[in-house]
């Protein structure tokens, strides 16, 4: 069985990675706040997620070629210093004339780190990369969890949010001088094979059917962040900050997943612990959809990120298996489908709302998780057929 060996480097990419999580985390209960402070709607003030989904587009399309040109260690330390001043500016300015650009700019730059933290993982670790990828995304999500406390505190305090969404500032420099101090340097990466000029081979059916499986759950995660919050209060008859302070259930469920998975993932096969985390999932929305009673929705939330906590760091390590000689290109264009996710997700279920309410709404998810665990049996039937049973999962999300 292979081991996961964790040395300074990997804990500084873990660390990088948890400081975008910080961010993007956090960033969620400041919409609302931007929303009363610029006197729109809540449909105009959700605009950011749209900002964050060209963002992620435009992100994807220059990470080949920037950790191409200055390695994934330069690349990495430079965007997370372009998410930082991309910070720094949305809370110097006001209007969505500003916030809306500097949005769409801080998700490209921390689309094109996350490009360098997946691809550097799988590349480091080797057999073990699926795992080192769950701790990352384990990290990222631990850093969630603290971010809205600590907006929650500057905001109670009288400050509002500007100086909580700041603390991502010092965040980031403690890291840079620990890295500099002891000395840590992040790997520049692997050069990959060159190719005669204007040819690129194409990613392949199997590549694509890992990142459909990104998409689809990913919308999931995206609607669930945006509309749970109504079907609380509307079925369970919660208060608006009760119901918002319910949904750090599914974000809590997500680490202790990721933490677990992580172990998980170096012992089961890759395929069916995806089916599995599917499974867990569904369990955990039926329960929250379907009880009227408060406690219960929120085991069910809980039980829903356990589930949730897997489907990306398996689809995205599946994806980079299916193109081990292109493993940053492969990692950006995984991008995209976030930019699916956050852009047609929380619409698809906005527009369906419209027509049949939220609680009706909420009914496309189980339809997603049975279109994913569709993409999932045809990857795994395309992967049989190519090569031979499917291999465990520490061998089927290696990068090479």
């Amino acid at each position: 069985m292979p081991q996961l060996r964790r040395d300074s480097v990997t804990w500084l990419i873990y660390a990088q990675l948890g400081a975008w999580g910080y961010f993007l985390y956090g960033f969620g209960p400041v919409v609302p706040m931007l929303r009363d402070e610029d006197h729109v709607s809540s449909a105009v003030a959700g605009l950011h997620s749209t900002a964050f989904a060209v963002g992620s587009l435009i992100g994807g399309a220059l990470a080949p070629a920037v950790l191409r040109r200055f390695g994934r260690g330069r690349s990495m330390w430079a965007s997370l210093a372009g998410v930082v001043a991309g910070v720094v500016a949305f809370a110097l300015v006001r209007g969505l004339a500003f916030t809306l650009p500097l949005a769409m700019v801080i998700m490209a730059f921390g689309v094109i780190m996350i490009t360098g933290v997946v691809a550097s993982l799988n590349e480091q670790h080797g057999t073990a990369g699926s795992a080192a990828i769950t701790e990352a995304n384990a990290v990222c999500t631990a850093a969630g969890l603290v971010a809205p406390f600590v907006l929650g505190a500057t905001v109670g305090a009288g400050f509002g949010w500007r100086p909580g969404l700041l603390t991502l500032v010092a965040l980031v420099g403690v890291l840079a001088l620990v890295a500099f101090f002891f000395r840590v340097r992040l790997p520049a990466g692997t050069v990959a094979p060159s190719r005669p000029s204007g040819e690129r081979r194409p990613l392949g059916r199997a590549y694509r059917l890992a990142w459909s499986m990104m998409a689809i759950t990913g919308s999931v995660e995206a609607g669930l962040s945006l509309w749970a919050v109504d079907l609380l209060r509307e079925h369970n008859g919660m208060s608006s900050g009760t119901a918002a302070q319910a949904i750090s259930a599914v974000v809590a469920g997500m680490f202790l997943g990721r933490w677990a998975g992580a172990r998980l993932a170096l012992r089961l096969p890759a395929i069916p612990f995806y089916f599995g985390a599917l499974s867990v999932s569904a369990a955990g929305f039926l329960l929250f959809w379907s009880t009227p009673v408060a406690a219960p929705a929120i085991v069910g939330l809980f039980v829903l990120g356990l589930g949730n906590a897997m489907h990306y760091p398996i689809a995205i390590a599946l994806a980079l298996r299916a193109a081990p000689d292109q493993p940053d290109r492969a990692a950006a264009v995984s991008s995209y489908s976030m930019a699916v996710s956050f852009g047609v997700g929380p619409l698809a279920l906005g527009a369906a709302a419209d027509l049949l309410g939220v609680r009706g709404a909420f009914l496309i998810v189980p339809v997603l998780l049975v279109a994913a665990a569709a993409c999932a049996w045809r990857l795994r039937v395309s992967m049989t057929r190519a090569s031979a049973p499917v291999p465990v999962a520490a061998e089927v999300l290696a990068v090479s």
